[in-house]
């Protein structure tokens, strides 16, 4: 496959996930899922957000595996 059209499905696809964050974040909660740690002490925080990195990691791995198959049928 030919770089350029290889970068510019690439931010074709990042566009369509910046978009479906912005019109979608009032309803996923992005960062307050059950599983995300929270540490919270004086002037002090630490969030560890693991069932959002979770939650994001099995999406990406479906897109990708749907991209995959897509482009090596051709």
């Amino acid at each position: 496959m030919n770089i350029g059209k290889f970068l510019v499905y690439t931010g074709l696809f990042l566009v369509l996930v910046g978009l479906f964050f912005i019109l979608f974040e009032k309803f996923l909660h992005f960062g307050r899922l059950p599983g995300d740690v929270v540490y919270e002490k004086d002037n002090f925080k630490v969030y560890f957000p693991l069932g959002t990195s979770i939650l994001i990691s099995i999406i990406l791995t479906l897109l990708l595996n749907l991209i995959m198959i897509f482009f090596s049928k051709k």
